[in-house]
């Protein structure tokens, strides 16, 4: 028998807390914050898009239940970052800067990524 390798994640060019576009989808040219990025999968959750319909059911937080709208998660694929510059959808690049430490920068401006 051969040993299970681990498979490592791949590095994702979009985090929590960026400006992003979605490029695809039912949701397609929406932008919004990133909310939650979920590595093993790939996906991320962005504020307003991709909203879905989620039924409950009565509890303590919600006694009446119904129907809550909320978000889905996005493949990482489909969304697109923000330039920070031009405020259009651009690809995600890594240089060095002057301190030597890897940085974002967008592929459209070359403007650094906070």
């Amino acid at each position: 028998m051969t040993k299970k390798q681990e498979v490592k994640p791949a590095k994702l060019k979009i985090r929590k807390g960026d400006l992003v576009a979605v490029i695809a989808g039912d949701s397609k040219g929406s932008q919004g914050k990133v909310l939650e990025v979920i590595i093993d999968k790939n996906r991320a959750i962005v504020e307003g898009a991709n909203m879905v319909s989620k039924h409950t059911k009565p509890n303590a937080t919600s006694p009446n239940g119904g129907i809550v709208k909320k978000e889905a998660a996005i493949h990482i694929s489909n969304l697109a970052l923000v330039d920070p510059k031009s405020g259009k959808p651009t690809r995600v690049g890594r240089i060095k800067n002057k301190a030597g430490k890897l940085v974002r920068v967008a592929k459209k401006s070359g403007e650094e990524i906070k």
